[in-house]
């Protein structure tokens, strides 16, 4: 179902990268309360957690989803044939991950 990045935060003791975000007070007041209910011992662990979920999500729009079912869904909003077949050649001749 998710792309292959999908399984890369199942994998132990990855290489980070610390980073300086700001964010509205009531945000991180929310981030702290819904923490433990969660199951995340401290409000770090939720963004996280936030960032990995919305990356994975995005990454199985914009990746993960087949070409086939792609192409199907363009011509079932009626795509010309000949526009889609441009289209593919475009992306296959400039060796753009598929």
């Amino acid at each position: 179902m998710f792309s292959e990045y999908s399984k890369e935060p199942l994998q132990k003791d990855r290489p980070m990268v610390s980073i300086t975000i700001n964010v509205p007070v009531d945000v991180m007041d929310s981030m702290k309360r819904i923490a433990p209910i969660k199951g995340c011992p401290e409000y770090q662990a939720l963004v996280k957690l936030y960032i990995t979920e919305g990356l994975r999500r995005d990454e199985y729009l914009y990746t993960g989803i087949s070409i086939a079912s792609f192409i199907e869904a363009l011509k079932q909003h009626g795509v010309p044939e000949i526009v889609i077949q441009q289209a593919t050649w475009d992306v296959i001749e400039s060796g753009a991950p598929q």
